[in-house]
């Protein structure tokens, strides 16, 4: 039977996880990246400005992530997305189309009761590393 390699990522770039999980974990040529908040680095505390603010700084973090695991934003095949409430839809929406700009990925967000830190949102992301063909049915 064939090895896999299962690879833990931890990048001083992104905020340090703040419990017992990893930033991301490379299983084969897929990428696992744990949620993420909008975090100042430095601090571990939640940047001002709201849902929006928050949004655009998790992105940052993804992206940085998605770098320092061999992959990028365009390689993203599923996103998850939890708000702390959902009056932050669109304003979530428009911060995620700067980033991801075409060839969405999969997708599900909902609302959850609460998220660490009182954070208003919380992204995770699956990504491929390597050559990626993308087709459109």
């Amino acid at each position: 039977m064939a090895s896999i390699v299962r690879k833990i990522i931890s990048s001083k770039k992104c905020p340090k996880a703040v419990a017992p999980y990893n930033q991301a974990v490379v299983a084969d040529r897929t990428v696992y990246c744990s949620g993420v908040l909008g975090m100042e680095l430095e601090s571990l505390k939640l940047v001002d400005g709201g849902a929006a603010a928050q949004t655009a700084k998790a992105l940052q973090h993804l992206t940085t992530l998605l770098a320092e695991s061999g992959s990028d934003i365009e390689k993203v095949v599923k996103t998850t997305i939890l708000l702390a409430d959902m009056n932050d839809y669109a304003v979530v929406n428009e911060e995620y189309k700067r980033v991801f700009a075409n060839n969405f990925p999969a997708r599900t967000c909902f609302a959850v009761n609460k998220l660490p830190l009182g954070a208003a949102v919380e992204i995770e992301a699956i990504a491929l590393t390597g050559d990626v063909i993308h087709m459109t049915s």
